[in-house]
């Protein structure tokens, strides 16, 4: 029995007395500063063969309370749930959280919430804390007892209350009602969401047999078949949707291509239908990202479970309808405001529909040969997309030729819309069949930057279209306010980066075939914008300013700092932790900046924590701490500075049919900024293609494709450009054209930082360094410096020097590192003196040739991370 250190005011001797009590496991008391401390108990729990690793939360004194069930998202772990765990524990509950099969310590195969094995698993669960003696009951066996959990873990807290008739309350969120339907939306495979399931999951071993040749043949096929839709509605909670008769807060994310606003709107009529109460809650974030308003969110289960498990009647459960809406930007920091708006009852998605005409021709559309390439609108894992299009950014792209598109006439008043909206189209197709990816934009006077709502589709498959066929489209549920003067438009396209379209080219013809119709809901009360702080806190100057510095504000964020404005880059203490792990870091403590005209070179050995520092300094993914800022802006998702900075990642894709030049103002039309910012003349100047930009690209070397990508990156000629591993498949000559590249576009004061491998390359085209390894920093600065740097000697030998001998070296005292290479021994001094070293290799009987400085970045680059290749 292994026994922790508790913290806090607990006696060691209550601790052991207690951890013998509770069986084998770990008995830990959580520090708080309340007046009860939360006291947990970890242990593996054996059902059915499989190990379940738990933990068990309480506080407070002996009585009997309700128990409550935290289920995990997919991917993650128990450990995810702590926090809410423990908060739920303060607030009078025993709380019992779990790792999921084949995550965590758990083991088993992933089942997708098998009824006969991950919910199994629940009830064991509940008959454990029927047994506790601290866990009110309803009856012997039968504990009162609430679950909850987002995601994968939403799912089996709806799934428990169909299976298991003790239980008594639910709050899942952002989670699927039918998994068939999430997945296989009418019957189109969504490809990519599907592959994070698998990937994230381990890869399809860890996974049911079952679940695994299911993955495998749909995703070769391209298309879900009646056996693979039998198997994950099976595993769905609407196969028992009739049993779940509980009452239940169903939150649901409206940044959600994953599981969107449909799913919970399919379980709240099932529910209700059943005599249950139900509250519906549509927060800002979900599965794209966003805002997931966690501290209102985890506020309003705990009264939810208090009016259900603890039958508290003055608990405040909320509206029975909640919708979060973005009420503008916070001047103080750029994040984003949010406002409630609610209703007394759920309107569900078609509520007041209001018809408007559309206008267009007939149009064509082309499928292309294997779907590529893709329209794009919602791209898994690349949150700032949804994010941006609630603040009315447009970030979607439909490709010409490949979509046709419908217009209303501008709107004469504002109309919010909430729900659902739907269309009436024709379609005929070359094919027997046709896939089509429909969605609303919201298209301000002018045409530029249209605006795709949460950058949500559908996709639909219609069947019997060689003749024609006339068919009702039900678009993404969403709650968007469309100005006046705005109009709306309709887009259809043949294909989505996000699904799979058919291999076999085909041509469709559409047209509108009737109004768009959408869904109001006037009852909804919209919570007005709080003031500015200034506006009430003026007033209370004196004893009241301490008070108001310390009042939280939802997502701050640091102002920009007018002393780094001229400073393109730095980076100070950043970290970002590897998924699921506490104690383990892709990036840590990492520090330096970057000065204008400077051309930076980042290396690293693979691992080294490059790629991801990279991704979190372009946006991408957050970090866990540090910060980053450019031109004295902080850098978050969406952060407007982000416009002034480059990126070219290895890979980007054309289209082989369109010029050089075709491709690139079609890429600047997508972003919605005016023409004349492109400075494509200048871009294309600096990336020297000459007369192939009139070419199409299906006829560049690889290296004119790669010259094409970085001039992409430079459109608009950003102050900061971000190039990784832009010589990947160029040969010598290319590799050279490309050096020639990034040394023009820095020579008029702008920034670039190049992540490569090429030692030899970087040390000819970059002014700078960071060496990283481990995703610490190991050296910066000028690139003369660090390979003149005096603390490296290059050791050579009369004999070979063996990788004992060169052990040897490092063992000694003052020798940072000894790495052999070709031309002997590189030794890095950590206090020695190049004297103190020849006496020791002299002492080693080493017959030494010579030893001095080196020059050489490889050399320099070895010896500083130990001998590992870039």
């Amino acid at each position: 029995m292994k026994l922790r250190k508790p913290r806090g005011r607990v006696l060691v001797c209550v601790a052991a007395v207690l951890a013998v009590l509770l069986g084998a496991g770990t008995w830990t008391a959580v520090a708080s500063d309340g007046p009860a401390p939360v006291h947990r108990s970890d242990r593996l729990m054996a059902v059915d063969g499989v190990r379940i690793d738990t933990s068990y939360f309480t506080a407070g004194g002996s009585g009997r309370r309700p128990a409550v069930l935290i289920g995990h998202g997919f991917g993650g772990s128990k450990d995810d749930v702590k926090s809410q765990a423990e908060q739920l524990a303060r607030h009078g509950y025993a709380v019992l959280t779990w790792s999921a099969r084949g995550f965590g310590k758990s083991t088993g195969a992933i089942g997708l919430n098998d009824p006969s094995r991950e919910v199994k698993d629940v009830s064991r669960l509940i008959d454990w804390l029927a047994a506790r003696p601290e866990v009110q009951l309803d009856k012997p066996g039968d504990p009162r007892v609430g679950v909850t959990g987002a995601s994968y873990g939403g799912a089996i807290s709806l799934l428990a209350a169909g299976y298991d008739h003790r239980v008594d309350a639910i709050a899942p969120q952002i989670t699927y009602w039918n998994l068939a339907d999430a997945l296989f939306p009418d019957g189109v495979f969504k490809k990519l969401w599907a592959g994070i399931f698998i990937n994230s999951g381990g890869g399809c071993a860890r996974f049911e047999k079952q679940l695994c040749s299911m993955y495998d043949r749909v995703a070769e096929s391209g298309k879900p078949d009646a056996a693979a839709r039998k198997e994950l509605e099976a595993r769905s909670p609407s196969a028992v949707g009739s049993r779940i008769k509980v009452p239940s807060l169903l939150v649901q994310g409206q940044t959600d291509s994953l599981f969107p606003l449909s799913q919970a709107d399919a379980a709240a009529k099932q529910i209700k239908a059943n005599g249950a109460p139900v509250s519906v809650d549509w927060i800002a974030g979900g599965h794209d990202g966003g805002d997931e308003e966690g501290g209102r969110i985890n506020g309003r289960i705990a009264s939810w479970f208090d009016r259900y498990l603890k039958g508290d009647k003055a608990a405040d459960t909320g509206p029975a309808f909640r919708v979060t809406r973005t009420g503008g930007v916070d001047s103080t920091d750029g994040a984003a405001q949010l406002r409630g708006a609610s209703s007394d009852r759920y309107p569900g998605l078609e509520s007041g529909g209001h018809p408007l005409a559309l206008t267009g021709r007939e149009q064509t559309v082309e499928n292309p040969a294997g779907g590529a390439p893709p329209s794009i609108s919602a791209v898994p894992g690349v949150a700032a997309l949804s994010q941006l299009s609630g603040l009315g950014v447009g970030l979607s792209m439909d490709l010409p030729g490949q979509y046709a598109h419908f217009d209303s006439a501008p709107l004469t008043t504002a109309r919010t819309i909430t729900g659902a909206p739907k269309a009436r189209v024709r379609v005929r197709s070359s094919s027997p069949d046709a896939v089509l990816f429909a969605k609303v934009y919201d298209v301000p006077p002018g045409g530029k930057q249209q605006v795709l709502p949460h950058q949500l589709v559908t996709p639909v498959r219609i069947t019997g279209t060689k003749a024609g066929r006339t068919v009702e489209l039900t678009l993404p549920a969403i709650d968007h306010k469309v100005e006046a003067g705005h109009r709306l438009r309709l887009v259809l396209a043949s294909t989505d980066l996000g699904y799979a379209s058919p291999a076999a080219p085909a041509t469709y013809s559409v047209s509108a075939a009737g109004p768009l119709t959408v869904p109001t809901v006037p009852a909804l009360r919209t919570a007005s914008a709080g003031f500015p702080w200034w506006v009430w806190g003026l007033p209370a100057l004196g004893a009241l300013i301490a008070a108001v510095l310390l009042v939280p504000r939802r997502r701050s964020a640091a102002a920009p700092d007018p002393a780094l404005a001229e400073l393109p880059l730095r980076i100070t203490g950043l970290t970002k932790k590897y998924a699921r792990s506490a104690d383990r870091y892709a990036v840590r403590d990492l520090s330096f900046e970057v000065g204008k005209g400077q051309v930076l070179g980042l290396l690293g050995p693979n691992g080294a924590g490059k790629t991801t520092t990279l991704r979190m300094l372009m946006g991408l993914i957050t970090p866990d701490g540090g910060e980053i800022r450019v031109f004295g802006h902080p850098i978050r998702p969406g952060a407007p500075v982000l416009s002034r900075v480059g990126a070219f990642v290895e890979g980007a894709g054309f289209l082989p049919h369109l010029s050089g030049r075709a491709n690139l103002e079609l890429y600047w039309q997508a972003t919605g900024r005016p023409t004349e910012d492109s400075h494509v003349a200048e871009a294309l100047e600096i990336a020297g293609l000459g007369d192939a930009l009139d070419r199409a690209v299906r006829t560049y070397s690889q290296g004119m494709r790669q010259r094409l990508a970085i001039a992409q990156a430079m459109l608009g000629l950003p102050d900061l450009l971000i190039l990784d591993e832009p010589t990947n498949g160029l040969d010598p000559p290319q590799i050279r054209e490309m050096r020639d590249v990034m040394i023009r576009y820095a020579a008029d004061g702008r920034t670039v930082i190049v992540s490569s491998h090429l030692l030899a390359e970087v040390e000819q085209s970059c002014t700078h360094l960071v060496v990283m390894d481990h995703g610490q920093l190991i050296q910066a600065g000028p690139v003369a410096e660090i390979t003149g740097s005096g603390d490296t000697l290059l050791v050579t030998s009369a004999e070979e020097i063996t990788e004992a001998l060169a052990g040897k070296v490092a063992a000694l005292p003052g020798i940072g590192s000894a790495v052999r290479t070709g031309d002997g021994l590189l030794v890095r001094l950590d206090g020695a003196t190049p004297a103190a070293l020849i006496s020791e290799l002299l002492r080693l009987d080493v017959p030494l040739t010579g030893v001095g400085a080196h020059r050489r970045l490889e050399d320099a680059f070895l010896t500083l991370i130990g001998g590992q290749p870039a």
